[in-house]
């Protein structure tokens, strides 16, 4: 009996010491096993909203100077890099064949000349006899016979004739006189604008032929010490983000891999709409014009854009990872455990869902892309989540515009559930 009664006290004593250490075991195991969550901060501020894309400089216009006339370069008076005024002389074409054409092409004008002032000597003969027959017949019809008369006026209505002949050979011999002129004066190529010369593509001695197509012998650039282009591909999904950005006369920014660390900015200034398609993907090219007075920007870089489309000041800033947050079930609080399954993404193997998406009306998929700006980010409540519904206009990188919804700066959203 007494046995009993002292097993009986060592359990009420084990009882009461485990009583005493399983609540504060317990509670550090709950405090230990809680989840930690990733914050970030709504803020206050701009948001600016840009497309990016890489573009080529070009030279806002390039002359490309080839010759006409064929034959060997005896001069070449520019380089690479040299500045040209119009009419500066670039380079020259052995001239001997031309010069021999121009002094034949005379030789012939002058024989045609002459030719036209021997009919002239021989009409006017004929016009004599012609009139004095006239005058013989008038006198005495006995002295001059039809036969004779008729003689003497087709004599001087051939040589009128002739007379024509001769003055259009006269016409001919000028148009092949100047047609030679002009090849002689091809074979001096003169710049036909000021720029600087970004390519020379002959070498003295070099035999030049244009007899199926012009030979290009330098490139001039006009105005590269003033102004550049950027040409940019843009995606066709932005297209209509980037006409408004050209309407608004909003800055675009680029960099290039020659000057690290410095912006450069221009202006939209065409949007072209000759669209290319690569691989199904349809873009179309946008013209940046930008400043160049350092000569910094040189044709051929390769330029990293940043077109500023729309921007908004002093608005409620949600950070883009607190939006892509998805929670699991088990954390969130239970009055909002409902919207997990309104918020979930289909999978690519929801057949049905996506049967579904592509048969949807143009009205019904503008009507989803408008419910898209509708989100749920998460807040700590205690030991669970709660949700808390937003709508975001404008984004960046980084931010999301709020345009409606129960968040003030400084508020801290779950972004994602730290790993042990």
């Amino acid at each position: 009996m007494k046995l009993l009664l002292k097993l009986l006290i060592a359990v009420l004593i084990l009882g009461s010491i485990g009583a005493g250490l399983y609540y504060p075991a317990h509670s550090y195991w709950v405090e230990h096993n809680k989840p930690e969550w990733m914050l970030a901060e709504v803020e206050k501020g701009d948001i600016i909203a840009e497309v990016n894309s890489t573009g080529e400089i070009k030279p806002v216009k390039s002359v490309q100077i080839g010759s006409f006339v064929s034959g060997p370069i005896t001069e070449i008076n520019v380089d690479f890099n040299d500045r040209v005024k119009e009419k500066d002389i670039l380079a020259k074409i052995d001239p001997k064949l031309f010069e021999a054409n121009v002094r034949r092409d005379e030789a012939l004008l002058a024989t045609r000349r002459a030719e036209v002032e021997r009919v002239k000597a021989l009409l006017k003969q004929a016009e004599n006899d012609e009139r004095r027959a006239r005058t013989l017949q008038q006198e005495n019809p006995d002295y001059i016979s039809g036969t004779e008369m008729d003689q003497y006026i087709y004599a001087t209505l051939s040589l009128k004739a002739q007379l024509t002949v001769a003055e259009a050979s006269v016409d001919q011999a000028i148009a092949n006189l100047e047609n030679s002129s002009a090849n002689l004066e091809y074979t001096v190529i003169a710049s036909p604008v000021d720029g600087i010369v970004i390519d020379r593509k002959i070498d003295m001695g070099q035999t030049l032929a244009s007899q199926f197509q012009t030979p290009e012998m330098f490139v001039v650039a006009v105005d590269m010490d003033k102004k550049m282009h950027v040409f940019a591909s843009v995606d066709e999904a932005d297209m209509g983000m980037i006409m408004k950005a050209k309407e608004e006369g909003q800055r675009v920014e680029f960099t290039v891999d020659a000057w690290r660390g410095e912006v450069f900015t221009g202006q939209i200034e065409q949007i072209r709409v000759s669209s290319t398609i690569t691989q199904n993907v349809v873009t179309y090219p946008v013209v940046v014009v930008t400043p160049n007075p350092d000569m910094k920007l040189l044709p051929g870089m390769t330029a990293e854009i940043s077109f500023r489309v729309d921007e908004r000041h002093d608005v409620i800033k949600i950070p883009n990872a607190a939006l892509r947050f998805f929670p699991d079930a088990k954390y969130v609080r239970n009055e909002d455990k409902k919207l997990l399954e309104g918020e979930e993404v289909p999978t690519t193997e929801d057949e049905d869902d996506n049967a579904t998406e592509q048969v949807l009306s143009a009205a019904e998929r503008a009507d989803a892309e408008r419910r898209e700006k509708q989100k749920h980010v998460w807040i700590v409540e205690g030991n669970s989540l709660k949700a808390v519904k937003v709508v975001v206009g404008l984004s960046d990188n980084k931010f999301s515009e709020m345009v409606s919804g129960d968040l003030k700066p400084g508020q801290k959203l779950v972004t994602r559930l730290k790993t042990k």
